[in-house]
C-alpha cells in the first residue's frame, strides 16, 4: 500500500519536528499520522529538546512511491542518531569533562592492563583487562565495568580509579568497549529490545567476554560482579536480569531499571522521571507501569546524585527495588546513615538487610552531585571528585557477596 499525500505531509512535519523539537515531539506526530489524525487536530507537546540535539540531521526527500514502513524506517535511523547525540550533549551539560590520560601508565604502575576482543554471533567487542600484580595461582574475583556514553575503557578506568582499588584487593577488572557502529555516541543500547534479551545482542557478547575470561584466567566464578555508569549502569542491570547465574552482585551508578524502555522516546521518558510529592507520587505510581522485580534477587549497590538532570534519581531507586525487591518494602530492615566527605559532599547511605541480617543492598544518594562517577579522578571524564568513592564502596560491597548456586 502506497502512502497518500496527507500521510506524506505529516511525515514531513515529523521530520521537521525531529530537527527543531526532538525525538519525542516527532514521534507524537508519527503516531497522529498512523491514526489518521490531521496535523491541526492534536498539536504536539512543545518539549524543549533543542538544547540537547546535535546539528540537525538532513532528511532526504521523501518519495511518494515509498511505503509507510519505508518512511518510518528512514525516520527511525535519524531518531537513533538524535538519541545518541542528545545523550552525549546532556552529559556534557551536567559535569565538566576532563582530559583523558595520555597513556595506560598513568592509570597504574603495578598490574598489567592488556587489550583483548571477543566475538560471537551478535558481533565483536574489544575490551581492556586489568590483571593485578598479586595474580598467581589462586582464583580471583572479576569485576565487569561498563562505561557511559562517549567513554572508552582507558577513560573509564582512569576516571573511576577501579584498577587501583582492584590492585589493593587482588581482583581482575574488565572494561568492554562499545563501538561507534553500534551506537554513534558509544552508549550501550540498554533501551533496544534486541539488546535486552538473553543470548541476543550486546548482553550475549558481554556474557561471553565474562565466560571467556573465566576460561582463560583463574577466576573465582562465585565472585563475578558487574557495574556501570549511566547507559553502562542500565546495561549492568540488563545483565543481572538476563544472566543472574553469572553475577554475584551488580553496581548501578546513575543508571536505570531493566525493561523501562523499548525505543528512543521511551528511553528519554524513563531518563526524565521526576520525584513527586507523597500524595501525587502514590497516585502516579499506581497508574504508571512499574519495573517488575527480576526473576532472581541479585545483591545491588546503587549510587546516584540527587542533582542529576540527565537520569532522574528515581531510576536508581527502581533499579535497586528490581534487583532486591525487599529494598522497595517499607517494612524492610534498613539502616540509614548520614555522612560527609572531608572537604566534599554530604551523602545518605541506606543499607538493606535480609532476614539473617546480611546486607543485600545499599543505596547511596550523593547530595548536590550531578551525572558523574562519585569520588572519581579528573584523569577521566564525567567524574565528581567531591563525592564518596563509589569504586571503593562498590568493591567492598561486592567482595561480601558470593554466588552459592
Amino acid at each position: 500500500m502506497k502512502i497518500n499525500d496527507g500521510f506524506l505531509a505529516q511525515m514531513r512535519e515529523a521530520t521537521q519536528l525531529l530537527q527543531t523539537e526532538g525525538p519525542m515531539a516527532a514521534t507524537a506526530a508519527i503516531q497522529r499520522a498512523l491514526h489518521g489524525a490531521s496535523a491541526d487536530s492534536a498539536p504536539a507537546q512543545h518539549t524543549d529538546w533543542t538544547a540537547y540535539l546535535p546539528q540537525a540531521p538532513e532528511m532526504p526527500d521523501l518519495n511518494p512511491q515509498q511505503t509507510g514502513a519505508d518512511v518510518l524506517a528512514r525516520f527511525g535511523k535519524l531518531a537513533r542518531g538524535a538519541w545518541a547525540g542528545a545523550a552525549a550533549r546532556q552529559q556534557v551539560e551536567d559535569v565538566e569533562v576532563h582530559e583523558a590520560p595520555a597513556s595506560d601508565q598513568e592509570q597504574t604502575s603495578k598490574g598489567r592492563f592488556i587489550a583483548g576482543a571477543c566475538t560471537n554471533g551478535a558481533g565483536t567487542r574489544a575490551y581492556k583487562l586489568y590483571i593485578p600484580s598479586g595474580y598467581k595461582d589462586e582464583p580471583l574475583p572479576l569485576v565487569v565495568m561498563l562505561h557511559g556514553c562517549t567513554q572508552n575503557p582507558d577513560d573509564f578506568a582512569a576516571g573511576t580509579g577501579m584498577n587501583n582499588v582492584a590492585e589493593e584487593n587482588n581482583c581482575f577488572v574488565v572494561y568492554p568497549e562499545q563501538t561507534k557502529n553500534a551506537n554513534g555516541s558509544q552508549c550501550w543500547n540498554w533501551f533496544q529490545p534486541g539488546d535486552q534479551r538473553r543470548d541476543q545482542g550486546e548482553p550475549s557478547i558481554l556474557a561471553d567476554i565474562t565466560r571467556e575470561l573465566a576460561r582463560n584466567y583463574k577466576v573465582d566464578t562465585s565472585r563475578i560482579y558487574v557495574a556501570g555508569l549511566s547507559a553502562g549502569g542500565a546495561m549492568a542491570v540488563v545483565l543481572a536480569a538476563t544472566y543472574p547465574e553469572l553475577f554475584a552482585g551488580v553496581g548501578v551508578h546513575s543508571g536505570l531499571p531493566y525493561g523501562v524502555a523499548h525505543d528512543v522516546p521511551s528511553a528519554f521518558a524513563a531518563m526524565k522521571r521526576r520525584k513527586l510529592k507523597a500524595g501525587a507520587r502514590h497516585e502516579h505510581l499506581a497508574q504508571a507501569r512499574q519495573p517488575a522485580p527480576l526473576g532472581k534477587m541479585v545483591p545491588a549497590i546503587v549510587f546516584h546524585g540527587d542533582r542529576d538532570t540527565t537520569v532522574s534519581p528515581l531510576n536508581g531507586e527502581q533499579a535497586l527495588a528490581q534487583c532486591v525487591p525487599a529494598a522497595g518494602d517499607a517494612n524492610a530492615r534498613a539502616d540509614v546513615q548520614q555522612g560527609t566527605v572531608p572537604g566534599g559532599r554530604t551523602y545518605t547511605k541506606t543499607v538493606i538487610r535480609d532476614a539473617q541480617g546480611k546486607p543485600v543492598a545499599e543505596k547511596w544518594v550523593v547530595h548536590g552531585a550531578g551525572h558523574a562517577w562519585s569520588g572519581g579522578s579528573r584523569k577521566g571524564s564525567y567524574t565528581d571528585s567531591k563525592g564518596p568513592d563509589a569504586s571503593r564502596e562498590m568493591l567492598r560491597f561486592f567482595l561480601a557477596q558470593r554466588r552459592t548456586d
